[in-house]
């Protein structure tokens, strides 16, 4: 890569870089990030970690416990059910009781709430809940709805907690809530205190650290019983004491057969985003307490990368996958691209699972790098195409478009480097050209001669799909079936020869000079030949070598001796007999060439046929007589061929042949061929 070519590709790559990390900075302000920063969380959730929750249990208020026990939906439930549940809980041996439950209105009957309390003291480790309203806009303070103070005077101040949780729009909470203007604590902080939670921050500002929730499973992840089943629970039971002792019993609704306009206390799970088929999209508010109440036990709550970090590391993303994939061919960024979204896939995973860390780590997986990866694609298809067009409208000025296409698709094709393949070649000349060229002046001999090639190559030889291997003066050398294979190659050349010969006897490619004018003459031959790129690594030659190659070009300087335009040669005319209308000139023994050569005249169409066919069939005899020493009647026949078609070259040139020859020297195996002794 020359520094030109450099400077191109740097600035591409520049510009990337610099459009990719712009769109991930913008997509990291809040107004745009919400929902792929959200997604980055919820995809983490892949497998549930494979350990036991032997901290908590959950009695839930469900469905099934409402007709056995004699509860009404949208009612309050009988506090003495409570009593009876805190008293059942005291003696399987458990912990503590939550209650996500706001116990904010008292009792008809005082005595209920007096036998509740007394069975919350009994248990000694009651955490109950608190309704808290945030303030309006504008407003700091909010609403808070505590318990009735029979209740209070029972738990204390410090067994309260609000229960308020903080849902995203899509109903899942991600974030532990916090609120600096609550009175107290959220519910999971107090019953984490309450279980006796190791090293839980203390002040207010170590509270107010942005914890983002570890959830441990899909919903009903968390070992559960319903109220009903636990109130009948034997106390005699060992599996049941296991299943109770030591555990914090959180305690609330778990509803999803109530009024169907009603908002339940229901919440999306993340590990739902992975869920096909089967398995519960939603959990009870009741489980967000109790899996922020195990984060917090535990201390393995998520953090989030800080913004300075996040947004550096997808500055660096942009940087590095805009401008480094606008240098790389397109499969190669195709897959450094998956590689990378891959990796950063893993790496992310990996930070979670083992590090409690989180990122927005798909906006560099599905925003940066496809943009980044599309970029690459636009800026190097259009590069290349810009580029192979330049260099195909280059090289179409030395070879044929074929040619300027394969080379400009594949380079290498310029290395040196022949094989051996079967050609239909095609020479040309002009008569007379040298004597009338002389008297020309330089700049209308430049502008005769580039009319000429240009209506030669693009007007006849290229329209016929052939190759020009080169221009030798006035002489054009031209090929078929090279360097793309051609089927009807020969039918190719001999279309390309004939609108050749017709076209350049048009008044403007005429010139006269005296008695000389200038005569366009065509030789066609097929044969095998070494085509290919002759020269060195700096400097290559397309072109055709071999003894068929100098055959052709033989067959354009007889039509000198013979007065014709266009000569193919036999295996030619074996091919095309049946589309052209042709006539055999005879066998000619050419010096330097060991056997005699079927020499033919390309005349037409095989439609136009019909029109020269008396003439032709008079030559053909004529040429029988001479194959048959029958040289008088050869004679008389060839006249009368040149007063049928005036002028006609071939015949003239045998009867001429014919006065320096004598019959008693002709060799015994002698079978009508005419000897040329000059090239």
């Amino acid at each position: 890569m020359n520094f030109r070519q450099f400077f191109k590709a740097s600035s591409g790559a520049i510009i990337g870089a610099i459009v990719v990390a712009l769109v991930g900075l913008v997509l990291c302000m809040k107004e745009f990030s919400t929902k792929i920063s959200s997604k980055s969380y919820d995809l983490l959730f892949v497998r549930p970690p494979l350990t036991n929750v032997n901290e908590v249990l959950m009695i839930y208020m469900d469905e099934s416990s409402y007709a056995p026990l004699g509860q009404k939906f949208g009612k309050l439930w009988d506090r003495r059910l409570h009593t009876a549940l805190l008293r059942k809980l005291k003696a399987l041996g458990a912990k503590g009781a939550v209650f996500d439950v706001v116990f904010s209105d008292p009792s008809e009957d005082p005595s209920v709430d007096q036998d509740f309390a007394k069975a919350m003291k009994e248990l000694g480790n009651v955490v109950i809940a608190a309704d808290w309203t945030k303030g309006l806009l504008g407003k700091r303070a909010g609403q808070v709805s505590l318990p009735t103070e029979a209740l209070m005077d029972a738990v204390g101040e410090e067994k309260l907690g609000v229960a308020e949780t903080d849902p995203d729009d899509d109903i899942m909470v991600r974030r532990h809530f916090f609120d600096p203007n609550a009175p107290v604590p959220t519910l999971a902080w107090a019953a984490a205190e309450a279980f006796g939670a190791k090293n839980l921050p203390k002040t207010e500002l170590e509270r107010a650290i942005q914890r983002w929730i570890n959830y441990i499973g899909p919903a009903d992840s968390l070992p559960a019983i319903s109220y009903r089943d636990a109130l009948d629970v034997a106390e005699t039971n060992k599996a049941s004491l296991a299943f109770f002792k030591g555990r914090m019993i959180f305690i609330g609704a778990n509803i999803h057969t109530e009024e169907a306009a009603k908002r339940k206390d229901e919440y999306r799970n993340p590990y739902s985003a992975w869920i096909t088929s089967g398995g519960s999209l939603y959990m009870p508010g009741v489980d967000v307490q109790a899996t922020v109440f195990l984060n917090l036990v535990h201390h393995n709550w998520l953090t989030r990368l800080p913004p300075i970090y996040e947004h550096s590391l997808i500055l660096l993303a942009g940087i590095l996958f805009g401008g480094g994939l606008a240098l790389c061919r397109p499969w190669y960024a195709t897959g450094i691209a998956a590689l990378a979204m891959v990796g950063i896939s893993a790496g992310s995973y990996y930070g979670f699972v083992h590090y409690h860390l989180w990122w927005a780590w798909l906006i560099p997986v599905l925003v940066q790098i496809p943009i980044a990866l599309v970029y690459s694609v636009i800026v190097n298809s259009v590069s290349l195409y810009v580029g192979g067009r330049l260099m195909e409208q280059s090289l179409s000025m030395y070879v044929s478009p074929a040619r300027a296409k394969q080379i400009a698709k594949n380079p290498k094709l310029l290395q040196p480097g022949a094989e051996k393949q079967e050609l239909s070649i095609l020479f040309s000349d002009i008569a007379n050209f040298t004597n009338i060229s002389e008297g020309m002046d330089s700049n209308e001999l430049a502008a005769f001669m580039n009319r000429y090639f240009e209506a030669a190559v693009g007007e006849c030889l290229h329209p016929t799909e052939g190759t020009v291997v080169k221009f030798i003066g006035d002489a054009i050398f031209a090929i078929w079936n090279a360097p793309e294979p051609q089927a009807q190659h020969c039918e190719l050349a001999c279309r390309g020869a004939l609108l050749l010969r017709d076209r350049l006897k048009a008044a403007e490619f005429t010139v006269k000079k005296g008695d000389a004018e200038t005569r366009t003459r065509i030789g066609l031959h097929t044969g095998v030949a070494n085509v290919g790129n002759f020269g060195s690594s700096t400097r290559v030659d397309y072109t055709a070598i071999g003894e068929d190659i100098n055959l052709a070009a033989r067959m354009e300087g007889l039509n000198k001796y013979l007065g014709t335009d266009l000569l193919i040669t036999g295996p030619v005319f074996d091919r095309v007999q049946d589309k052209f209308s042709t006539r055999f000139c005879g066998l000619f023994q050419l010096k330097g060439f060991g056997k005699a050569v079927r020499v033919y005249e390309l005349l037409g169409p095989i439609g136009q046929a019909a029109e020269t066919q008396a003439w032709r069939d008079v030559y053909a005899k004529a040429l029988d007589a001479y194959k048959n020493r029958q040289f008088e009647q050869a004679k008389e026949l060839f006249q009368k061929t040149i007063e049928m078609h005036p002028y006609d070259g071939p015949s003239q040139f045998i009867m001429k042949h014919l006065k320096e020859m004598s019959p008693e020297e002709l060799p015994d195996n002698w079978s009508g061929e005419i000897e040329l002794k000059e090239k």
